[in-house]
């Protein structure tokens, strides 16, 4: 007897259609991992030593973001980088910028953020300077601002009234020492307009007043201010020390202030003024001559700018360094007063034979 065919036989075509179906499966997983590394992968490299950067300078080519990205050792598979960036027209919009580069990121999420940023700024801090070549230095050092270029800025006398109404001696009170925000590719004018915005907001109508009322103008502030500043770090000395200067101003007295001396002969290392000093040729001299010098010997903080706008009320004309170094002054409403605390002074600076 004959046996009948079962009727659950599978259909041949049915059967070539489930490998076809495997294959693809696996053809298209396959794609799809392969697209995965070459697009998503993680493909920055990990650093052990903090935060990785990639500077791009304005003007680079595309290739030299390949060597900056190859010469660090930035990526972990520096090919498929190149693959979908070309892919992507990536070499047609390279931008300037400074960019933070984590390990999570893909190449495709890579050439995102370079192409469109935005990019990741720098938390520059501006520490007090007292000449030009210092301030050009601090932001060469954390900006890709051209130094020859601020130089030139910072001389031209001309662009400097017209744009911020200062001179090339004045300019240097529209720096306000502290933290910024700005983009690594700052242009050397941009920071400058980024200085002039926070002087602006510095002086508000209301600080404005208070220079008026004390006869000075908000520049002659900063210079006094820098003179303060240059006298002591104690925040309840400095608004003392600016009534000071400010009753010497009123009375037509020269303020006779020694870091003007050392501001001209180009010394703040010196630990005594001498008398040979007090003879130096200089409008800084504020021995020889009335008022205040015609520019600042220091970028003023908030804190002395604050002490010359809220000078305190007194009747004290003369201040000396107190013997015990401690940084804080002794106050002398008469000469004689005085001359007995400098007196002090000297002593302990003989003793300690700091002659200079």
């Amino acid at each position: 007897m004959s046996q009948q065919p079962s009727s659950n036989t599978t259909p041949l075509w049915w059967r070539v259609g489930r490998i076809l179906l495997v294959i693809l499966l696996v053809a298209g997983g396959v794609v799809g991992f392969k697209a995965w590394q070459l697009l998503w992968k993680p493909n920055v490299t990990a650093s052990a030593f903090g935060p990785a950067y990639l500077y791009i300078r304005t003007g680079a080519s595309y290739q030299a973001v390949l060597d900056s990205l190859d010469k660090h050792e930035l990526l972990r598979d520096p090919e498929t980088f190149r693959q979908v960036a070309q892919w992507r027209e990536y070499p047609a919009h390279v931008r300037p910028g400074r960019y933070l580069l984590t390990p999570d990121l893909g190449n495709s999420a890579l050439i995102d953020k370079l192409s469109q940023g935005p990019q990741d700024t720098v938390d520059f801090t501006l520490d007090a300077f007292k000449y030009k070549p210092q301030l050009i230095r601090q932001v060469a050092r954390q900006l890709e601002a051209d130094s020859a270029h601020l130089r030139r800025l910072l001389n031209d006398n001309g662009l400097l009234l017209r744009r911020y109404h200062l001179d090339t001696t004045t300019i240097l009170t529209m720096f306000l020492p502290g933290p910024y925000q700005f983009e690594w590719n700052t242009s050397a004018t941009q920071f400058l307009d980024s200085a002039a915005a926070m002087h602006g907001r510095f002086w508000t109508p209301q600080r404005r007043q208070r220079a008026d009322s004390l006869g000075l103008t908000p520049t002659q502030v900063h210079v006094l201010a820098s003179i303060v500043q240059r006298e002591t770090s104690e925040p309840t000395d400095k608004p003392i020390i600016a009534g000071v200067y400010l009753n010497r101003l009123k009375h037509g007295m020269r303020l006779q202030a020694d870091p003007t001396l050392l501001w001209a002969i180009g010394n703040f290392g010196v630990k005594r003024v001498l008398n040979k000093d007090k003879l130096v040729d200089s409008p800084y001299n504020t021995y020889k001559h009335k008022g205040l010098p015609p520019g600042p010997i220091t970028s003023a903080n908030r804190s002395s700018l604050n002490a010359v706008l809220k000078p305190t009320a007194h009747k004290y004309y003369f201040f000396c360094a107190r013997p015990d170094r401690s940084g804080f002054s002794d106050f002398a409403e008469t000469y004689a007063d005085h001359k007995r605390n400098a007196r002090k002074y000297q002593h302990t600076l003989d003793s300690l034979k700091i002659l200079r």
